[in-house]
């Protein structure tokens, strides 16, 4: 694989702008189940549906969990 290709896919999590559950897992200490919960209701406000797929919006997620007492 071309190097240039390689450092492209390894991408730093706080430089990424959108996290899968397991990074946004591993980047927040809250478990993936926890994480599947919170982003299944409609209205919340940091997870991007793409298909069947769940992003988590990493800032909005910051925002969201610097603002939150309990979850």
């Amino acid at each position: 694989m071309d190097i240039v290709r390689e450092r492209e896919l390894n991408v730093p999590i706080f430089q990424k702008q959108n996290l899968t559950i397991e990074e946004a897992a591993v980047y927040s200490n809250i478990g993936q189940h926890k994480l599947r919960e919170l982003t299944a209701d409609e209205r919340c406000p940091f997870v991007l549906w793409v298909g069947n797929k769940r992003l988590i919006k990493r800032r909005q997620f910051d925002e969201y969990m610097s603002r939150a007492y309990s979850i």
